[in-house]
């Protein structure tokens, strides 16, 4: 029998009651935490049509979780009925459901606020999503599931919003932090484009559906504007790549405005020198794996810092 992994979600009643718990297979291995005190959040209320998806406008403080569960067996159904046996036990009412297809595959995908490859994985033609809400004299909470898988691995996506939610750290879990979320220092960063040429900006996250970067603050960009305002003489090159999944027009369009987007994140809110930053993208052109798995495709969609020169 596996041992269980727990998330405090801590949707607080209001006499202050404990939070429930959702329990996770214990090979579930957290890859990724955003929260924030004050957010606003779509909550998918139906499938996509028309052009849009149904919504509901949810405010207050919000936590989004990702987890990956290693294992070959659980199919996305197996991973999310016991989280949503739990939720309906804990008073939440489902508000909507679907699967893949129904959902409305790759635009009901992209409405969604979804955290980056490779700490949250999802197949356009294996996911299930769910949203639940429960009402308390502060206001509704929300909590929205969304499960994908790959191959051999599953991955969960838990966020939650509400005017009583607090985000606290797991209980019972596991606290393991994937190897692949990357850490790096500025000195690292520094140490990686003159050895290697480049670094690979893992972190980065980009608004579902665009181009935009993500508002969040992001570790590599920071250590990376660090890194070229010490060394005013250096000039980096943001290089945008894409897996091979649609038109070779469409992935070259798209992977240079997300490393524009990049470039201009780093000039205008950090401060870096215009003139060290360039931007250009390749689509599909310079994979490091496989486009033929989806590992090998999660692996490929990156933004690239490349050093070409240092005076």
């Amino acid at each position: 029998m596996s041992l269980r992994a727990a998330i405090l979600l801590c949707c607080l009643e209001p006499s202050g009651a404990l939070g429930i718990e959702l329990d996770l297979p214990g090979d579930a291995v957290r890859t990724a935490v955003r929260t924030s005190e004050a957010a606003s959040e779509l909550i998918a209320a139906g499938p996509w049509q028309d052009g849009s998806v149904p919504s509901i406008q949810a405010e207050g403080p919000l936590q989004r979780r990702a987890w990956r569960i290693e294992t070959s067996s659980r199919t996305t159904l197996q991973i999310l009925a016991p989280l949503r046996d739990q939720l309906a036990k804990a008073g939440y009412d489902t508000v909507f459901t679907c699967k893949d297809r129904t959902c409305g595959g790759f635009d009901f995908r992209y409405s969604l606020t979804v955290l980056p490859e490779p700490n949250m994985h999802v197949d356009l033609g294996d996911f299930r999503y769910l949203a639940a809400r429960r009402d308390s004299d502060q206001g509704p909470e929300f909590v929205t599931l969304l499960v994908s898988r790959s191959s051999s691995t599953g991955f969960v996506q838990i966020t939650q919003i509400g005017a009583t939610v607090t985000p606290v750290t797991p209980v019972n879990a596991s606290t393991k932090t994937d190897s692949s979320a990357t850490n790096q220092s500025a000195g690292q960063i520094g140490k990686g484009l003159l050895s290697d040429g480049f670094v690979v900006l893992s972190d980065l996250e980009f608004e579902t559906g665009s181009a935009r970067l993500g508002a969040g603050s992001f570790k590599t960009l920071s250590d990376l504007a660090q890194w070229l305002q010490a060394n005013p003489d250096a000039r980096v090159t943001l290089v945008g790549h894409t897996d091979s999944e649609g038109s070779l027009a469409g992935n070259l369009a798209l992977s240079k405005k997300r490393a524009a987007s990049v470039r201009t994140r780093l000039v205008n809110d950090l401060g870096v020198s215009a003139a060290q930053v360039a931007a250009e993208g390749v689509g599909f052109l310079s994979p490091r794996a496989s486009n033929l798995t989806d590992e090998g495709r999660q692996e490929n969609r990156r933004v690239e810092a490349i050093l070409t020169s240092t005076r």
